[in-house]
Parts: C-alpha cells; sequence; structure tokens
C-alpha cells in the first residue's frame, strides 16, 4: 500500500516551500522506501526552489539524508529492512564506460527510483537530486543507499549524502592533496570547511582559509586552518602567495561556484598545482577570462569535482569509521537542529552565513 507522509515541496520558481501530504509507492524492482532519520538543508535545495536547477517542478527538496531501510523491491540484495543507511546520489550503474573502465567513482549513468512520488492528486513530483528526502519517508534506487556503522549519529553522518563528502573528496579525492601539500581552500561554508577537513586528514601541512566573513574564517580554524586570509581586506592571491613563501599553493580549491572566486583560486596556485573547483555555479556564469597564454604557461591541472568524486560504497563507511573513532568531527558541520516546517527560516539563515548546516530531524 502507498504511504501518505508529511514532504516539503518546492511547488514553484522563487515561492517559499511547502510542507504538504507526498504519496509514497512500495518499492518495485531495485528500489527501497527509507524512513528519513534526518536530512540536512544544503545551497542545492535552494537552487532546485529558485530555479537554478532546471524547471521540473514541483521538486521534493532534501538529499543529505540518513535513515533505516523500511522495505526493499524484490530484487534487491545490497540492503535489508532495519539497515542503517546514508542515502547518496551516485548509484552505480555498473554498465557505463566509466564503470568498465574501473572507474566507477565517475560513474555517467547512476541509478534513481523508477516509480514516481506524487502529490495526493497525483501531480508527479521530482526529487531532488533523484532522493527528496525533505519527508518521512523516501523511494530511492537501492544502489543509493548505503549501509554504514548504526552507532553513528544520523544528523552527523547523513551529512556526508552531499556537502560534507564533496568537499573532503575535493581535498583527498580530486586535489590528491598529499603529505606536505600546502592547500588554500576559497570560500569556508560547509563545503569549504569540509575540504579544510580532507586535507588536514590527507597531511597538508599549510591550509589557508580565504573568505569575506570573518565569522567564517573563525571556524575554518576550527577545522584545522592553519593561516586565515579575510579577502575583503587584502588581496586574495598576494596573500596566499605570501603564506607559501611566495611560490602559492599546491592546491587551490574553490568552494563557493563564482567565476572571480576560480580566477583568484587559478593565480593563486604553484606552478604545476592543481586547481579544484567543488562550488555549484548557476547556469548563467561563464568561465573567468584568463589569457591563455596564462592557462598554457602555469602548468599543472584545473578539475571540476563531481561529488567530491566519491564512491560511497567505499568512503561513506571508511569517514563514518573515522567519525566513531574520535578522528573526524562531523558533529561540528552540524550548527542547528530544526524540524520540517522551519526549512524556509533555514534556506535565510544559511544565505546570511549564520550557518554551516541545519539538519532536519524527522
Amino acid at each position: 500500500m502507498p504511504h501518505h507522509v508529511k514532504g516539503v515541496i518546492a511547488r514553484a520558481e522563487g515561492e517559499p516551500v511547502e510542507l504538504t501530504t507526498v504519496v509514497v509507492p512500495d518499492p518495485g524492482p531495485g528500489e527501497v522506501v527509507v524512513n528519513v532519520a534526518t536530512c540536512g538543508v544544503c545551497h542545492t535545495d535552494l537552487h532546485y526552489r529558485e530555479g537554478g536547477i532546471n524547471d521540473e517542478f514541483p521538486f521534493l527538496l532534501g538529499h543529505e539524508a540518513a535513515g533505516t531501510i523500511e522495505s526493499v523491491g524484490s530484487d534487491v540484495t545490497s540492503v535489508a529492512p532495519g539497515d542503517f543507511v546514508v542515502l547518496n546520489w551516485r548509484a552505480v550503474c555498473g554498465e557505463c564506460r566509466a564503470c568498465r573502465r574501473g572507474r566507477p567513482q565517475f560513474c555517467f549513468a547512476t541509478h534513481n527510483a523508477t516509480q514516481r512520488m506524487t502529490l495526493t492528486d497525483g501531480t508527479e513530483l521530482t526529487p531532488a537530486l533523484g532522493i527528496g528526502a525533505f519527508t518521512e519517508k523516501t523511494l530511492v534506487a537501492a544502489g543509493q543507499a548505503t549501509k554504514v556503522d548504526p552507532a553513528a549519529d544520523p544528523g552527523a553522518v547523513g551529512l556526508l549524502g552531499c556537502g560534507v563528502m564533496a568537499g573532503i573528496g575535493a581535498a583527498m579525492h580530486t586535489g590528491n592533496v598529499q603529505p606536505g601539500d600546502s592547500v588554500a581552500v576559497f570560500g569556508c561554508g560547509g563545503v569549504g570547511c569540509a575540504a579544510i577537513t580532507g586535507a588536514k586528514l590527507a597531511g597538508a601541512t599549510r591550509i589557508i582559509a580565504v573568505d569575506l566573513d570573518a565569522r567564517k574564517l573563525e571556524r575554518a580554524v576550527e577545522f584545522g586552518a592553519t593561516h586565515t586570509v579575510d579577502a575583503s581586506r587584502v588581496d586574495a592571491v598576494e596573500a596566499v602567495q605570501a603564506a607559501t613563501n611566495g611560490f602559492g599553493a599546491d592546491v587551490c580549491i574553490e568552494a563557493v561556484g563564482n567565476p572571480a572566486v576560480l580566477q583568484q583560486a587559478f593565480y593563486a596556485r604553484d606552478l604545476a598545482g592543481t586547481v579544484v573547483q567543488v562550488g555549484v555555479p548557476t547556469p548563467d556564469m561563464a568561465m573567468p577570462d584568463i589569457p591563455m597564454i596564462d592557462f598554457f604557461g602555469r602548468g599543472g591541472a584545473l578539475k571540476p569535482s563531481w561529488y567530491g568524486d566519491c564512491l560511497p560504497s567505499r568512503d561513506f563507511p571508511m569517514i563514518t569509521e573515522l567519525y566513531l573513532q574520535g578522528r573526524l568531527d562531523l558533529d561540528a558541520f552540524v550548527s542547528e537542529r530544526i524540524g520540517l516546517g522551519d526549512i524556509e527560516t533555514a534556506f535565510a539563515r544559511m544565505q546570511r552565513g549564520e550557518v554551516l548546516r541545519s539538519v532536519v530531524v524527522i
């Protein structure tokens, strides 16, 4: 029997979100129904509400989630009812050209649930990133549910579903930060602080946090930044170079999604260094105006980071174990715990830079 549950949708571009009844079907082949315990409020959800992703309204928002499996489709063997899972939007297909070449972290055909969740009048909902977890229950592809240790706090490990994993992976996977490297992170919100955490885990010796907001720079130090740059007061490129003996950082991570910031990151890196863009831009943005001779002459690499180039089946359990061992403080990313009816307020607080993550407890 279909489930009628409370959920938060974006009905039209720019309109406030709405708490309403969502109809969740029983799982079909390859699908599971998850009892959602927690879900983080991510900037990507706001992008959906503002029409910055696509125009397939209404959206069922939410994607940084953890919970327990309620029921599974007839052919599902990877998880079972009662399993504690973190949801992810990279359910690798195993069949695309990336998977066949042994690079499933770059899967080009990730799976989503085949059935659609709906409103009570039958209107089909588009789940954010194929998940839609601002709801009491959600329907996802089985590969989107990754088992982790049930001893972990769902509000903390659920953030691996997007922002925290994206930042950690941007440093450790995409940026390939090595012991002794210098790293500059531009933008110290949730993803940027996660990138700082990833750089620290990887053994970077100098981790330079760059932001316009002094409050965010203070938080960055708590996550492991060794130097801070207030870009509202000084030239960010010159400051990063000064902190690295005049050379620039080995790895610069752009965690804002802004062409001007990407340009700063480009010029703040050392020769043959790496620039990683993990900040999500809007569709109207263009690449910064960088002379081609500068692109050629500096060498190195410019790399977009899609979900931190992570493989959830490998990375989620590993990071959860580090968290349970006390070696990675995921709790520090949780600024507040709120209810389903508080998401619009959480969006406003996020835009003002007051929180790293608001976490909805369901």
